[in-house]
């Protein structure tokens, strides 16, 4: 098996054993650039998410921040070294990671990443973190909302011999402007606010978290409205 077919074995893998198990609706995956650099930006409520993705999406260069402390876990590194995965140190500013991500970008990879930094317990959206704003700042690629609902407590339900009904949604992409070196930090939380914001009105209500009543999310819900 050559190296540029692994990618697409795993990805037909993940499809079969998704299909098998689970009931999945995808709607605006049509709306995933399917060349150049660019930042899925996804909530995350389950270890099915990454490869929930992976199978979703035809390219062969689409990989993932992921948290070191998976390394002592059995097949995970193994996988995540396949697939270019970026190993990150969450606990600390993790420089080097973010470099390497930035470059991964600049070259016209494509990185998923959560941007609440871990998955949520609640299922509610948390407080997001600047580093997918901050990435799309450097390396000056989009971004696209990815919002997942149903894979909490989805793998309990297949270990009980229920398919979980799960559901995938893609938002249109954001570029966002330079940042104004002067107003980095509000410019960074700013950016933050609006990438899950647009998570948020993709999600059902019950999934929106911390940003259920912020203001840029009524705005983005009454204009997808009218």
């Amino acid at each position: 098996m050559g190296k540029g077919n692994i990618p697409r074995r795993i990805r037909s893998i993940f499809r079969f054993l998704f299909h098998l198990l689970t009931h999945v609706e995808v709607i605006g995956v049509e709306k995933v650039p399917l060349q150049g650099g660019c930042i899925l930006a996804t909530n995350h409520l389950s270890r099915l998410d990454p490869p929930l993705l992976f199978m979703l999406i035809e390219r062969d260069d689409l990989t993932a921040l992921v948290a070191d402390k998976y390394k002592k876990y059995p097949f995970i590194p193994w996988l995540v070294n396949t697939l270019r995965g970026i190993w990150i140190h969450r606990e600390e500013a993790d420089f080097r990671a973010l470099k390497d991500a930035c470059r991964y970008l600049e070259q016209g990879g494509m990185l998923g990443i959560a941007p609440e930094g871990t998955r949520s317990r609640t299922k509610g959206l948390l407080p997001g973190k600047p580093g997918v704003a901050y990435l799309a700042d450097k390396a000056r690629v989009p971004i696209v909302p990815v919002a997942i609902s149903g894979t909490e407590g989805a793998i309990f339900k297949i270990l009980s011999f229920r398919r979980p009904k799960i559901r995938v949604v893609f938002g249109d992409p954001i570029q966002f402007p330079p940042i104004d070196r002067s107003k980095r930090d509000e410019m960074l939380q700013r950016n933050t606010d609006e990438i899950l914001c647009r998570i948020a009105a993709l999600l059902p209500e019950g999934y929106r978290g911390v940003y259920a009543d912020h203001p840029r999310l009524k705005e983005i819900l009454t204009a997808s409205a009218s």
